[in-house]
């Protein structure tokens, strides 16, 4: 069996790390390059950097801030946030990350996916996705724009076309529980493992060690994504592995100075 991974996430906005509560409401949480050395050296399987910003202000992801992060850590990174063409891809990859996630411009023009996939391999393109129950209560709605902007598209239909074109895994934000820390949406993520056959990355929602635990036990999630709990320290990448361990949830566990 594959090994769960543990994955902190690093929100840009104006160069800083910064965390809110579904998508809003964003608080301080320090310095990107010193964050992702000290979650290099804790133990995280991966890192997430997302320029939330970036494609409301149209422009590019700071590269020189992700090759200062890539210098620090040597896990896989994945880079997103204004990625709107295959040279933009390039761009990021060459800056020091190992995957790119793409966002509201695979929604814009779901060929960018698979350009992507077919120039650097599906493993190097990550479809992120943010989705909110919809006011019907029936399924889920893709939202663009970090969060803010409805499409009307819906979730499963979504992922589905996302594996089609080549994205070698989902990283699935539930903006209903982004920041809450009431626990990851176990209902909308069973539902995407269900319809794929790619890894998902669960996000949104992580407040204490069990719903890492049930996240695992309760959906066929890949990995799990946390911001906020470890930015401030609530939680450590370590204890949450030794834990998962003692429920027979299989983690990588490795020995870091």
């Amino acid at each position: 069996m594959l090994k769960k991974r543990i994955i902190p996430c690093l929100d840009i906005k104006d160069g800083r790390v910064v965390k809110g509560v579904n998508f809003v409401e964003l608080r301080d949480a320090g310095d990107p390059v010193e964050s992702a050395k000290e979650y290099n050296d804790l133990g995280a399987d991966e890192l997430v950097f997302l320029d939330i910003t970036a494609t409301k202000e149209k422009r590019k992801t700071l590269a020189k801030l992700v090759e200062k992060v890539a210098a620090q850590v040597f896990i896989p990174l994945t880079v997103g946030g204004g990625i709107r063409t295959v040279e933009d891809m390039q761009f990021i990859l060459r800056a020091g990350a190992d995957k790119v996630s793409i966002n509201s411009a695979a929604v814009k023009n779901p060929d960018l996916v698979r350009e992507g996939a077919l120039k650097f391999g599906s493993q190097c393109i990550v479809g992120a996705v943010d989705a909110a129950k919809r006011d019907s209560g029936a399924g889920w709605e893709i939202f663009v724009h970090g969060g803010s902007k409805e499409t009307g598209i819906d979730l499963i239909e979504w992922v589905k076309e996302l594996e089609k074109l080549g994205a070698g895994e989902i990283l699935l934000t539930s903006i209903n529980s982004d920041g809450t820390k009431d626990g990851f949406d176990l209902e909308m993520l069973k539902a995407v493992t269900d319809a794929v056959n790619i890894p998902v990355i669960a996000s949104g929602g992580a407040g204490s060690i069990q719903h890492f635990i049930d996240v695992f036990k309760k959906t066929g999630a890949d990995a799990a994504l946390a911001a906020s709990i470890f930015h401030f320290g609530e939680i450590a990448i370590r204890d949450v592995k030794s834990e998962l361990v003692k429920a027979e949830i299989p983690v990588r566990i490795e020995k870091r100075k």
